[in-house]
């Protein structure tokens, strides 16, 4: 199965998360990643939602988000085409021993340590997936006691934009 990154343009109305996310729960299909947040124009918002599927099933929730009365633009991202990014804050335990190490862990990934407790050290990284993934993997030996990761976010490399795309706008 590949996996798929749609950037999904919606009306800022309630209920439309739901809606979206509706959709592929009545058909049995699981949102990999799902982030939303409003735009640079307040009445509308930007969805990206990775899946897995292949092109089949990627064409039915295309042709079936676009039925969506809120949904003004649906664009597959292309990998090679596209800027992908996710963040991640890992509270580590970390005594004072330990702290150094968990400290030359973090300088190497180029991420920051955003809060320090007497027990504990809660890191910050924005990059992508296997970046993520790996520091993850090397602060487990410190034990990971709270991770929360946002979902990818992604936009189209190059001068094109999303609304290129859609009539509404041009």
């Amino acid at each position: 199965m590949e996996r798929h990154v749609l950037s999904v343009l919606v009306r800022n109305s309630s209920g439309v998360l739901t809606r979206v996310s509706g959709l592929f729960a009545r058909r049995g299909f699981n949102i990999d990643s799902l982030t939303v947040g409003r735009t640079e124009n307040p009445e509308i918002s930007r969805m990206t939602i990775t899946l897995n599927g292949n092109e089949d099933v990627l064409e039915q929730f295309t042709k079936q988000l676009n039925k969506l009365e809120d949904v003004l633009r649906v664009l597959n991202l292309k990998f090679d085409n596209s800027v992908y990014r996710e963040l991640v804050l890992i509270k580590v335990k970390a005594d004072a021993e330990q702290r150094a190490a968990v400290n030359e862990v973090v300088k190497i990934f180029r991420s920051k340590i955003i809060d320090v407790s007497p027990e504990t050290l809660t890191i910050e990284l924005t990059g992508d997936e296997s970046k993520i993934s790996a520091l993850i993997k090397l602060l487990e030996e410190y034990e990971i006691k709270e991770l929360v990761r946002t979902g990818l976010c992604a936009l189209e490399r190059g001068a094109n934009d999303i609304t290129d795309y859609c009539e509404i706008f041009n």
